[in-house]
């Protein structure tokens, strides 16, 4: 969860500092008053791309810092540990970005310096935006798809059926390739052999290559590696060494020994100190030895370095590309020797893995007419308890006529708002306060199964109000029992329900407009006050004691 956010030279925000808690917190206030000032700290901490024009008229720089507080660590700690930045520390993440108006920006993470991409990463993971725009995302039928598939837990399923229908397509794409190729003229193809014969004469791994690395830099620097172990052995060994005075020094150890029994111990450890340091000696007398300059071992190295470099760039800058370049090869040369036999095996070869994706997509499309059931029964009590008594809805299993990178089948979602009217796609009868409330069900089914633990709706709840309105706010309350559920609004039958409760007021003072956000949670009668405007006026008696009425016990 987020526990708190400081803000600074944010737009017309001068500086603020705010705490959170977990649970459902609103944030109000007038149109244009700068609401979006906190929606948009909160995406520059998430990685979002950001322009020098968001800092704030006459400020050097505007910064954006956060903590965040997570209960189970592991993942988190996990995503850091790929992105090489340090752990959480009793599981609180620490999050912070400058945007300098005259230098390069600059973010850290848990104290230090990481990338855009890295901070991107890491909002994944810790918070998820549903703005205005995002119902109609319900519209495109690859959301649709995605939000079955989340509610019908069909990752798996589908991550198992996209291996093999990449599989299958690439040797569709080698079969296309192998039905084009031409018989190689005599030069071509010594050509491909004398490349093939580079790529083979290199011992392809990530082992081999790392030595290969190792001893090629060992052998071009021998001589100085060999100078140095030479005088660590001298000081440790020789005439003049360490272990020489050390050896004194013993003798008087024991001799201290002899006279005070207590000091036996120490003169035990000095006696184990100087036989180490005679085998240290031995063994860096030993590594000098072994360092003899050989030049031709040292020119054959380096040519095959050489030849490792070129390769590598040549092939795409990684083992696996040469690795790939070097299967590739030795199978063009192969099917030279029979290109049509090569193209009878390949069709062997496609046959058996398009009955691979067939049955793969079969498991999943199972899967998916099962979760197509559940999320319609769902969704449908959703809609209905959100104004819609009356609607029905339906998600269809569209078969593809061949199969595609999600799998051989689509989903459609069907609705209906009114009694009699046939179920069609949301695109085709839905307008955009309906969308709205059809998003919203949705993400109220969905919401166990999203891990995110910052959700952020931005006035999802706009073309609805009345009973609605309050039925809207219940349902983002009850997503909060598990997440820390974020509502910008301009309900007061939703801002009432929140557990905590901010207003962004817009000021001006000393000549210039300034924002500022304060919590209304801690003083009621503030809160009574921005609920009554959000009626239509803050001082009537009767705003007064309907917003006394909605906040309830709160």
């Amino acid at each position: 969860m987020l526990q708190s956010l400081r803000i600074k030279n944010l737009a017309l925000l001068e500086e603020v500092a705010l705490d959170f808690e977990a649970g459902f917190t609103t944030v109000t206030g007038e149109t244009g008053a700068g609401k979006s000032i906190l929606l948009g700290a909160l995406s520059l901490l998430s990685g979002a791309r950001a322009d020098k024009t968001v800092i704030r008229q006459g400020a050097p720089a505007c910064e954006v810092e956060a903590a965040l507080f997570f209960s189970d660590d592991i993942k988190i700690n996990g995503l850091l540990a790929e992105l090489e930045l340090p752990p959480c520390e009793e599981g609180v993440l620490l999050l912070k970005r400058s945007l300098p108006r005259d230098k390069p920006p600059k973010i850290t993470v848990n104290g230090s310096l990481a990338t855009l991409a890295a901070l991107a990463r890491l909002g994944e993971h810790w918070i998820d935006f549903h703005g205005p725009g995002e119902p109609r995302r319900l519209l495109k039928e690859a959301c649709q798809l995605e939000l079955l598939d989340l509610f019908g837990r069909s990752g798996h399923a589908l991550v198992a059926y996209q291996e093999k229908y990449r599989a299958w397509r690439g040797l569709l794409d080698a079969r296309d390739q192998l039905a084009h190729e031409t018989k190689l003229a005599p030069d071509q193809l010594a050509f491909l052999q004398n490349q093939l014969g580079r790529l083979d004469a290199l011992e392809l791994t990530a082992e081999a290559v790392e030595a290969l690395e190792r001893d090629s830099q060992r052998a071009s620097r021998a001589q100085e590696l060999m100078t140095l172990a030479e005088r660590l052995a001298n000081g440790l060994t020789g005439d003049d060494g360490l272990q020489t005075r050390l050896a004194g020094l013993v003798r008087e150890a024991r001799q201290l020994a002899a006279l005070d029994p207590a000091s036996q111990t120490l003169a035990d450890r000095l006696g184990s100190t100087a036989i180490e340091l005679n085998d240290l000696g031995a063994e860096f007398a030993a590594l000098a030895q072994s360092l003899v300059y050989d030049p031709e071992q040292a020119a054959e190295l380096e040519a095959r370095l050489n030849t490792w470099l070129e390769v590598k760039r040549q092939h795409g800058g990684d083992l696996a590309a040469v690795q790939a370049a070097r299967e590739a090869l030795r199978g063009r040369l192969e099917a030279q020797g029979d290109l049509a036999g090569a193209l009878v095996r390949l069709e062997g070869q496609i046959a058996a893995t398009a009955r691979a994706v067939k049955t793969a997509g079969h498991a999943l499309r199972l899967l998916r007419e099962k979760a197509a059931r559940e999320l319609a029964k769902a969704a449908a009590t959703g809609i209905a308890q959100l104004g819609f008594r009356k609607a029905d809805f339906a998600v269809r299993i569209v078969p593809l006529t061949e199969p595609g990178p999600t799998g051989d089948c689509g989903a459609e979602f069907l609705f209906s708002p009114n009694v009699g009217e046939p179920l069609l796609p949301l695109n085709r009868v839905a307008s955009s306060g309906e969308l709205a409330r059809v998003m919203l069900a949705l993400k109220t089914v969905l919401a166990d199964l999203d891990e995110v633990p910052v959700l952020v709706f931005d006035e999802v709840d706009a073309n609805v109000g009345g009973e609605i309105g309050r039925v809207v706010g219940e349902k983002m309350a009850a997503i909060a029992q598990d997440r820390q559920v974020f509502c910008v609004t301009h309900l007061p039958q939703v801002a009432a329900q929140g557990d905590t409760h901010y207003v962004v007021t817009k000021d001006e003072a000393k000549g210039r407009t300034v924002v500022s956000i304060t919590p209304l949670h801690t003083k009621r009668p503030a809160r009574v006050a921005e609920l009554a405007r959000m009626l239509g006026d803050r001082n009537a008696k009767s705003a007064l004691a309907h917003a006394d009425e909605l906040l309830g016990g709160r």
